[in-house]
């Protein structure tokens, strides 16, 4: 059975993920199965909508297949750039295309799921949905467009999510804009297929299955994010919550101790970069540049010996300290690819 599902039911071209022991993380073998897919679907008028979501299993996607890539990293890191460069350019034909796609984030959206749904049109948020951007965690940052979303989102939100990996549940999401609509997961299939039958009612039929979903734990904290994430300097971050001392701050203090400085200071500037560009190909570019040199350095490998292969949960990262990661080194790592090496849209 093949790791991607592409059945074309009524006038709807449908993407299943169908990788469930993995909780359908991505291969390079899967983005480009959904790029052809997608590829084929845009020149023929008879498929009016796409839909995003997974087959067997929980899901909806844990992301890419980051074993692989930090195999490939502690070599030449060859297969891990051919990984980015296919999956970059699913997350850029997704977030050009015409037709309207629906991404059904039902389950664990994290990572590269959030690469392959934030550029649809259309985002489901259920009452199952976990979002998460858990990069810092295995010395990696937000990417698959992460420098684009994040900082649009409101306040100081994005730099929380990048930093933190904080977990938001499907009413979150919908508050911050990362979904568009909240509906109940026992719908799903009903609606899914009503769209199949009527894609030309899609706006309606979300409209009509959507529910009111709870309180958005993130909206009793914006005040606190606003003010104590409001630099763009790491150090000043981790002083503010210092200074604050609140149960809150302290948490948030012991969270970001535990990530790798480098990965948090990489963010941070994805985050602060990303805001001031304007063209999602030149995001992706930049994007693709800082993933080839991060997954080559130590903290990438040793994040994820430590929290998925041996899984011993004590990382030593080097650099060891926030200070210790130097503005060169950022630079070095920002720099632009050699030429005939960039990563190129479609």
């Amino acid at each position: 059975m093949s790791d991607v599902l592409t059945p074309v039911e009524g006038k709807v071209g449908r993407i299943r993920l169908n990788r469930p022991k993995a909780l359908h993380a991505l291969t390079r073998e899967m983005c480009s199965a959904m790029i052809a897919a997608l590829l084929d679907w845009r020149e023929r008028p008879e498929i009016e909508a796409v839909m995003l979501d997974h087959a067997e299993g929980r899901g909806f996607c844990a992301g890419g297949d980051v074993v692989m890539i930090a195999r490939s990293g502690a070599g030449d890191g060859t297969e891990a750039r051919a990984f980015f460069h296919e999956e970059y350019r699913l997350n850029h034909l997704l977030f050009t295309y015409a037709k309207p796609i629906i991404a059904f984030m039902d389950g664990i959206t994290m990572g590269g799921g959030v690469g392959i749904s934030q550029p649809c049109r259309y985002r489901i948020a259920t009452e199952n949905t976990r979002f998460a951007m858990p990069e810092t965690t295995i010395g990696l940052f937000p990417d698959v467009g992460g420098g684009w979303y994040l900082p649009r989102l409101p306040g100081r939100t994005g730099v929380f999510i990048a930093l933190t990996g904080a977990r938001l549940d499907g009413a979150e999401c919908l508050h911050l804009g990362l979904a568009t609509h909240y509906i109940p997961a026992l719908a799903l299939d009903d609606l899914k297929a009503r769209i199949a039958a009527e894609p030309q009612r899609l706006e309606a039929l979300l409209e009509e299955y959507g529910a009111p979903p709870p309180p958005a734990r993130i909206a009793g904290n914006r005040e606190r994010i606003d003010r104590l994430f409001a630099a763009d300097d790491y150090e000043t971050i981790l002083a503010a919550l210092e200074a604050d001392g609140s149960d809150w701050a302290r948490k948030e203090l012991a969270t970001l101790r535990a990530k790798s400085p480098q990965a948090c200071k990489v963010s941070l500037r994805i985050v602060y970069d990303g805001a001031r560009v304007q063209d999602f190909a030149h995001e992706m570019k930049q994007e693709y540049a800082v993933a080839s040199r991060v997954v080559q350095r130590h903290d990438f490998v040793e994040g994820v010996r430590a929290l998925l292969l041996d899984k011993d949960n004590a990382p030593r990262w080097e650099p060891p300290t926030p200070e210790a990661v130097t503005q060169h080194l950022i630079d070095t790592i920002f720099a632009p690819m050699p030429e005939g090496e960039e990563w190129t849209p479609l």
